[in-house]
């Protein structure tokens, strides 16, 4: 494993695998595009993570470009991302971790087709997040993945999910409705505490 900063960005190389993950470096701002592969000393390496932080509390950054080769995002990789204001998750990505994107408080817009996992506090504090459609596969919404999402104004929950954790909606004061699927077999504490404007909500036989 050696670092290497290429265009910029910081990478992460593993010369068994020749995959490449994107690391912390808090030089990040503008517009960032990042590309498939990268070549260093004439190898090429597939970049296929945003690592654990890796632009975390990067407060310029205004908008980035996520290819089709990344899988995973791991934790807090965009946290505190304060001028962030809208992202598309590529379909290739399974798994957004926990708290990937909390405090990204300009972010009003996140398409996440393709994912499978959504960690806990994923977008908690989101606070400019009008709306986001949860993809069909999720089986689970963490515990306050969307808490203090205050313009969040509407959700769709797929019929994979059988669970929603604690405060995954609390202080959701835009979220006027919400049906629950069939799928919902548990919905723990809080999940829509301080949610002033709620006025329906369906919850299913199961």
């Amino acid at each position: 494993m050696e670092t290497k900063i290429i265009d910029g960005i910081n990478y992460l190389l593993n010369e068994i695998t020749f995959t490449a993950t994107v690391i912390h470096n808090e030089g990040y701002s503008g517009d960032i595009v990042i590309p498939e592969t990268i070549v260093s000393e004439k190898v090429s390496y597939k970049v296929t993570t945003i690592g654990y932080t890796a632009f975390e509390n990067c407060k310029s950054l205004t908008s980035i470009t996520i290819p089709n080769s990344v899988m995973h995002i791991e934790g807090s990789a965009f946290e505190g991302c304060a001028s962030l204001t809208s992202i598309t998750i590529p379909n290739s990505v399974m798994h957004i971790e926990s708290s990937a994107f909390e405090g990204c408080e300009s972010l009003a817009s996140i398409n996440i087709n393709g994912v499978r996992i959504i960690g806990r506090f994923a977008f908690k504090d989101c606070k400019s997040l009008t709306s986001i459609n949860i993809p069909n596969g999720v089986k689970w919404i963490g515990e306050a993945t969307f808490k203090g999402c205050k313009s969040l104004a509407s959700i769709n929950i797929p019929d994979s999910v059988t669970s929603i954790g604690r405060d995954a909606f609390s202080f959701c004061h835009s979220l006027t409705s919400i049906n629950i699927p069939d799928g919902v077999t548990n919905i723990e504490e809080h999940v829509f505490g301080s949610c002033k404007s709620l006025a329906s909500i369906t919850i299913p036989d199961s």
